[in-house]
């Protein structure tokens, strides 16, 4: 059986391994086996001028887009001056997701967004950020030790019937967070559809009237027994059906 694909965007950094420090294009294994578990290809796409303007031939690629976490998106994109605390963006990254978000939503292609990723659907569909949480929320508990998810559960309330509902497959979801920025004006057409036990965050958005949009501010990934993945996997193999006999 043919697997569907899952279009997964790489982040830029800097890297050591063996005798080698250099820029790189990376994925976090933790996506790429969530949607390996859940039965799909995953493919890596990276930030390439060209498509910024014309993403079709990626997404004529894969099935499904998944928005990975990673560095603070670049306020530039929502028309803000940026925050002492907001560090390390990589604009290039920005604009490719955006536009390959856009397309990937304009064409109804199943899209799921995590960490950054959720936060990215909102900038894409024009929306503003919390550039530093600690500001709105007097607290860190979003973020408690960087660079770890050890120690970073806390509880999610989902709405009931909600797209993120359905893909956690309860209402009360015990997350796993590591985040310092959040979402602010919603972008158009979005809802909240999950709040922060901890003081009522949005931690969950989607997109009524499309397929699956899905944007969750936790990282499944990170989360063996998570189903989040699985449901963007299963939305991905659904809408190739339908395309199908179209």
């Amino acid at each position: 059986m043919k697997r569907p694909v899952i279009g997964i965007c790489a982040a830029l950094e800097r890297a050591r391994w063996s005798v080698w420090d250099q820029a790189v294009a990376l994925v976090p294994i933790g996506y790429v086996g969530a949607v390996q578990r859940a039965g799909a290809l995953a493919l890596l796409l990276t930030p390439d001028e060209q498509l910024v303007a014309d993403p079709s031939q990626a997404l004529a690629l894969i099935d499904g887009l998944l928005l990975a976490g990673g560095a603070d998106i670049d306020p530039g994109s929502y028309e803000a001056e940026a925050h002492p605390q907001t560090v390390d963006t990589v604009p290039e990254r920005d604009a490719f997701e955006i536009a390959l978000t856009r397309a990937a939503i304009e064409a109804d292609m199943p899209v799921l967004g995590i960490c950054r990723g959720m936060q990215l659907i909102n900038v894409a569909l024009g929306g503003t950020l919390v550039q530093h949480l600690p500001d709105l929320v007097g607290h860190g508990e979003h973020r408690r030790v960087l660079g770890s998810f050890e120690g970073a559960e806390h509880d999610v309330m989902l709405t009931e019937g909600s797209l993120a509902a359905g893909a956690a497959g309860e209402l009360v979801h015990i997350t796993k967070s590591h985040h310092h920025q959040g979402v602010e004006e919603l972008g158009a057409g979005l809802v909240i559809s999950g709040i922060s036990t901890l003081d009522e965050l949005p931690e969950a958005i989607e997109l009524p009237g499309r397929r699956f949009v899905l944007g969750v501010q936790w990282h499944p990934e990170a989360d063996p027994e998570s189903p989040v993945v699985g449901a963007l996997v299963q939305a991905a193999i659904a809408s190739s059906a339908t395309l199908a006999h179209e």
